[in-house]
């Protein structure tokens, strides 16, 4: 039987062979956001980027992203 560490490796695996940048998950309490008390969406460490606040060396990402 696969594992839920195999599928999400092989999530993880796949984007990376297509060129995107494998970002760890993020703390389910996000981090210098008062606006949030828990991470509810993937995409939630990625918001400032989205905001132009931050930039990073990549432009494309993967990631696994534990949320509640």
């Amino acid at each position: 039987m696969t594992s839920t560490n195999d599928i999400r490796r092989g999530f993880l695996d796949f984007f990376a062979s297509q060129g995107h940048q494998i970002v760890p998950s993020s703390p389910l309490v996000p981090q210098n956001d008062p606006t949030l008390m828990f991470v509810n969406a993937g995409m939630v460490p990625f918001k400032n980027v989205f905001t132009g606040l931050e930039s990073r060396p990549y432009s494309t990402a993967t990631s696994s992203q534990k949320c509640v």
